[in-house]
């Protein structure tokens, strides 16, 4: 099975009025054969590593599961589409056409970025020619799917946009604004000319450098909203392990360590209530970012309170990646079931991300004296993270319409304050329909949006010139990626 050429559209065409990627590919008899012998079982094989064809294809495999006969076309298309949805990507259009000869066959299906829509064809030939050689040289033994969908997930993970310049650009296009990519990264142009605008993730053409420094600090913007009397928990930056330890217990336990200017909940513990689990906390922290920082533990679900031009835009309240029992299946089955959601991928790959039993979830599971193996009651809600962040298997639940206007009217003066005209206030509070004046809600991050190094690098300066060491800065890092928008 090779694929002869390869056409890209990038706009309306005589195929389509999308744009689609064409390919012209020459089926070998043999393995078309064998393809076409297996019929639907071809899906199956497939579906085990990627769950979402089963999900999306569903009446053409109920079609192949009556009798009808297996076109290699239609499978490529319908293929390298899921592959695509997988990594977040949109498309609706999957067909082909015969030719000529009848070894050739001409292959359209929809995609989002070049690169990755080719990248998605390829793989799709070479996923199906692996199933026919098993099937003509070692039928008993099924081919090692998984590489390819995991290679393929890494290979669109690094070319794809991040999901909050994603959710700007399908925006964009769904009121006909015109939408260019200007690098590889997620810097984008949206509209033409005089009034075009630059976006970076959350960064925009307006966004001011110095609020995004403040934002970026994590110890400066609490300070400086806490002056404004908003509600912020008490807060130390320290260096070493004796340090945080001090601090905890001038805060008062329980507290949160984490990184100064860490993002995506990554060397983040929560409700640490002595000093045996400061040292591990600190390690953690410490390896993600510049300083650490020591705060109050504040009670309460986790909610991100978007805020564009001085306005509330959106409330999520953000749930801890989680499973919940049916009764039936083992916590490790029904990581398995959750991860079947098409919208979860690796990493940022996606708008929610897969949950993972990795050392984390475990330590959560033995605190309940559960195991992978454990099989939760109906209805039981068994937590694997103790941050909320997206980027860490949370989900999100929309508030926006159900928020107390003093939380809004908090959240507005919060962003005004640090002066982005994008941002995000991270909030907790026991019920966001109440006030925080009632609840005693707080902000547990004050801002949450890409930000610039430069803080950073002066407080890595100071903790290396503190230790006799030199240090000197001669380029900048680049900025980080936004939060995902709540689905």
């Amino acid at each position: 099975m090779n694929i002869d050429s390869i056409s890209v559209y990038v706009g309306p065409n005589i195929h389509a009025r999308e744009a689609v990627i064409r390919l012209k590919l020459d089926v070998r008899p043999s393995y078309a054969e064998a393809l076409e012998s297996l019929g639907a079982r071809v899906i199956d094989r497939l579906a085990e590593v990627l769950p979402g064809l089963a999900l999306e294809q569903a009446e053409w495999l109920t079609a192949l599961r009556a009798g009808k006969g297996l076109s290699i076309g239609d499978l490529v298309a319908r293929l390298a589409l899921a592959l695509q949805h997988a990594a977040g990507a949109d498309g609706a259009l999957a067909w082909s056409g015969p030719m000529s000869d009848p070894d050739m066959v001409e292959v359209f299906y929809s995609y989002g970025n070049e690169d990755i829509g080719v990248e998605a064809g390829e793989v799709a030939c070479d996923m199906l020619a692996a199933i026919a050689r098993a099937g003509l040289e070692s039928p008993d033994e099924a081919p090692d799917l998984d590489t390819y969908v995991a290679d393929f997930l890494d290979y669109a993970d690094r070319r794809s946009l991040g999901p909050s310049a994603m959710e700007l650009v399908r925006a964009a296009k769904a009121r006909d604004i015109p939408v260019y990519r200007l690098n590889d990264a997620s810097l984008i142009q949206v509209g033409q000319g005089k009034y075009q605008q630059r976006i970076e993730a959350a960064l925009t053409s307006k966004t001011s450098h110095i609020a995004v420094e403040i934002a970026s600090d994590k110890n400066l913007a609490n300070n400086l909203l806490a002056d404004l009397g908003l509600p912020v928990p008490r807060q130390k930056v320290v260096y070493s392990v004796d340090e945080a330890m001090g601090a905890a217990e001038r805060i008062g336990y329980p507290v949160v360590v984490k990184p100064l200017d860490g993002n995506h909940g990554r060397g983040v513990t929560v409700n640490i209530t002595s000093e045996d689990g400061i040292a591990a906390a600190f390690e953690a922290a410490d390896a993600e970012g510049s300083a650490v920082v020591v705060e109050t533990m504040l009670s309460g679900d986790d909610h991100r309170l978007l805020v564009v031009d001085g306005k509330l835009a959106a409330a999520a309240r953000r749930v801890p990646g989680h499973v919940k029992g049916d009764g039936r299946h083992t916590v490790a089955e029904l990581v398995d079931l959750v991860n079947q959601d098409p919208r979860r991928g690796v990493g940022h790959e996606n708008v929610l991300t897969r949950l993972e039993l990795d050392d984390q979830a475990e330590s959560l599971l033995e605190e309940k004296g559960y195991t992978a193996d454990t099989v939760p009651a109906e209805g039981e809600e068994v937590y694997l993270r103790k941050t909320a962040n997206i980027s860490t298997g949370g989900t999100a639940v929309d508030v926006t319409d159900t928020i107390h206007p003093d939380n809004k009217l908090m959240a507005e003066r919060a962003i005004r304050a640090i002066g982005l005209d994008v941002g995000a206030v991270d909030f907790l509070t026991t019920d966001i329909t109440k006030s925080y004046r009632d609840t005693g809600g707080g902000s547990a991050r004050s801002m949450r949006d890409p930000a610039c190094a430069c803080t950073s690098r002066r407080l890595r300066a100071r903790r290396a010139t503190s230790a006799g060491r030199s240090w000197t800065c001669s380029s900048r890092r680049a900025p980080r990626r936004a939060f995902p928008s709540p689905p």
